[in-house]
């Protein structure tokens, strides 16, 4: 199908379009309805539906075969560091970094703040907080759960 038609379809049959689009996304829970409209006029997307962000960002990438593909290429001016992360590298640091938020006690439900400036390594911590799932990751990923210890002491 072209782009016009795509479009065409997006614009005047939503649902059909976007439920096809959905189609394509690992969920944890697919939507029950693709686009509703309340009472008062307002749209709300693939409601009852569940999804994890993080899970789609990494995880599949490494679990179809990308992982040592580039996940993010890191090119600052200001410091004149350029620098390649594989979708497996940021996998195993996104679940050694959960493991340092376990080590200091955070646990599900719980709210952090995190500054970081604008370097790579915010993406850790991002993708943290998009999968709590990676709690259990880094012991079953990691070497070893003390791996994962020693790295929250370092």
């Amino acid at each position: 199908m072209s782009y016009s038609n795509e479009f065409k379809e997006s614009i005047e049959k939503p649902e059909q379009f976007w439920f096809r689009q959905a189609e394509k996304i690992d969920w944890i829970k697919f939507p029950e309805k693709i686009l509703t409209q309340d009472e008062r006029g307002f749209y709300r997307w693939f409601e009852g539906g569940s999804l994890n962000t993080c899970y789609l960002a990494l995880d599949q990438h490494v679990n179809n075969g990308r992982g040592n593909q580039p996940a993010l290429i890191y090119d600052s001016p200001v410091t004149d560091q350029k620098q390649t992360f594989t979708y497996d590298q940021l996998l195993e640091q996104t679940a050694l970094f959960a493991g340092a938020l376990v080590d200091l006690g955070v646990g599900k439900g719980d709210r952090v703040i995190i500054y970081m400036p604008m370097v790579p390594y915010h993406l850790y911590a991002y993708g943290t907080r998009s999968s709590y799932r990676h709690v259990g990751l880094c012991e079953s990923r990691c070497d070893s759960l003390s791996r994962v210890r020693r790295f929250c002491r370092q």
